[in-house]
């Protein structure tokens, strides 16, 4: 069995996802702009914690906690339809579809969180996903995160387990963040995707398990 794992925010999306999905809910939801003041402290919060996951849960708790299942669902339904005609990496898709051609096992791991991006996996046809999950209370949701941010040294922990589960013949891996060289190492080969300049350097210091750690640009 061979194994491919992608990264979804900058690898297979132009540009990363949560931002644009809370504006879009936003947008439809006007009278909850005033709650987005909490950003405000939670950015200065991250300035001294540097707590990715605590930030990204009081955003989507200040701005959307308390949204029933139905409100997420309609704006959920809209933001996927606009990203997917037109914020993918066409190279990405081409990447992933070549994949699923040979019948290699898919697996969609991202940071963000678990109110869009199994719906993200599922119209791109991956196999499993991994991400963030976010707390519900009953039909409301909370936005708080439920679990760990799979982010950094977190996707590592998923990927170990993921390749001790499998134990697949040959793995691929694709990410486009320096935070993402924590796990692309574990693979057979692995593609930095329009990485940064910091990224780059440090994505050619460092060598997946059995090669190196190829620079790529998509479109």
């Amino acid at each position: 069995m061979r194994l491919a794992v992608f990264d979804l925010d900058g690898t297979l999306t132009r540009r990363d996802t949560l931002l644009p999905f809370l504006c879009s809910y936003a947008r439809r939801h006007a009278a909850r702009l005033p709650r987005a003041a909490v950003a405000v402290p939670a950015a200065l919060r991250f300035l001294l914690d540097r707590d990715r996951g605590r930030l990204k849960g009081t955003l989507i708790h200040g701005l959307m906690g308390g949204a029933t299942r139905a409100q997420v669902e309609a704006v959920v339904a809209a933001f996927l339809s606009h990203l997917l005609q037109n914020g993918m990496h066409a190279d990405g898709l081409r990447a992933l579809q070549q994949h699923r051609s040979r019948g290699d096992r898919c697996v969609l791991l991202s940071a963000s969180t678990d109110l869009y991006v199994p719906r993200i996996a599922a119209a791109l046809g991956f196999d499993e996903v991994i991400c963030t999950p976010v707390r519900w209370r009953g039909d409301q949701l909370d936005g708080r995160l439920a679990g760990a941010n799979r982010r950094g040294e977190e996707k590592r922990r998923c990927v170990v387990e993921l390749l001790a589960r499998w134990r697949p013949e040959h793995s691929t891996a694709y990410g486009n963040a320096a935070s993402d060289l924590a796990h692309m190492v574990l693979f057979d080969e692995a593609f930095l995707v329009n990485g940064s300049v910091r990224a780059r350097r440090r994505a050619q210091a460092r060598r997946a398990e059995r090669g190196p750690i190829h620079c790529v640009d998509w479109s």
